[in-house]
């Protein structure tokens, strides 16, 4: 079905807090040559003891709206991408709906972990494409932070939180979405998990700890075998060539991860961006904090060809090609 849907505007917001390699220095046993090398990360950001994804989201909206003066009170669909909810329920997406007074809309937080932002286009895309809605919401926001064990020094180098938002808006003559991809390996979910209820997985035990929990090197080699096939199954979906993006977005999990992909697709890393360096591994919100980079760079333009490709926890992976057309700011 050919698309019919458009992502119109974005924002985004970071907290203040800075958290360095420096810092990571004194909580555990690390040094910032070690995570540079395997991770390219040198800071990242943290939320506040009262700051939670809702209220980064806020921020992210807020942000979306004054930059390309939109009015949201007519927005008749918000998806929120997280996996650290203020709540079990009510949801993050209701909490907006409170928040800015949104009158008549449907609202729902999905969980697809770091393909979180990946699938909340999926869903739109698909949900104006029907004729079902025309203007959606769909915000990305964590604060791992909260989740993570700063005693494990192989997790706690990673996250960071932040929140993103784009406008995708019905647009019959310029729709952004040209090919998408999704796919799932539920049998890799228990190489990374954030425990709850459930205290086994498969017939395995789980920590009980309420931290998040990663096998970094299963999920290093899922990542690079996977997803470097699922970009190829994309791109002949578009009837395109590697040559022919100008721009790869991964989710930015781990710099070296990004690297290892980029070299078995044959794509050139000088035209990927990425988040992670000074933002750190912020799950669903990477991607759209690295599209904000590239534009505050100067790299990312209207007109441009992107590849977003999303991947995490579940393990979920979900991937699309996109013309890059944003509103006047």
């Amino acid at each position: 079905m050919q698309s019919k849907a458009r992502i119109t505007a974005i924002g985004t917001y970071v907290p203040e807090q800075v958290l360095t390699n420096a810092d990571l220095e004194q909580m555990v046993e690390t040094n910032d040559a070690w995570i540079v090398q395997r991770t390219g990360m040198k800071e990242r950001r943290m939320a506040g003891d009262h700051e939670y994804a809702s209220t980064l989201a806020y921020k992210a909206i807020e942000n979306l709206a004054e930059q390309y003066h939109k009015d949201i009170r007519d927005i008749d669909f918000i998806l929120v991408a997280t996996t650290t909810s203020d709540y079990t329920f009510p949801s993050v997406a209701c909490q907006i709906q409170q928040h800015f007074h949104i009158q008549q809309t449907g609202a729902i937080d999905l969980n697809a972990t770091c393909a979180g932002f990946t699938y909340g286009l999926h869903l739109a895309n698909g949900l104006i494409t029907s004729g079902l809605h025309r203007k959606i919401l769909v915000v990305a926001a964590e604060t791992l932070s909260k989740v993570t064990d700063y005693t494990d020094r192989t997790t706690c180098i990673l996250f960071g939180d932040g929140a993103a938002a784009v406008l995708v808006e019905r647009d019959e003559e310029r729709p952004s979405f040209i090919a998408s991809h999704i796919g799932t390996n539920g049998e890799g979910g228990q190489h990374v998990y954030l425990p709850k209820l459930s205290h086994t997985m498969f017939g395995n035990p789980l920590s009980t700890s309420g931290k998040i929990v990663q096998n970094g090197r299963e999920v290093y080699k899922w990542v690079t075998r996977t997803i470097p096939i699922a970009m190829n199954e994309l791109l002949q979906q578009a009837s395109l060539s590697m040559d022919e993006l100008d721009w790869f977005v991964p989710h930015s999990a781990n710099l070296r991860m990004i690297e290892s992909v980029c070299e078995k697709s044959e794509f050139p890393i000088e035209k990927t961006l990425t988040s992670a360096e000074y933002l750190g591994n912020t799950s669903a919100v990477s991607i759209p904090l690295a599209l904000q980079i590239g534009l505050n760079e100067g790299k990312l333009t209207n007109g441009d060809t992107l590849m977003l490709y999303g991947f995490g926890g579940g393990l979920t992976h979900a991937g699309h090609i996109i013309h890059w057309h944003l509103d006047e700011c």
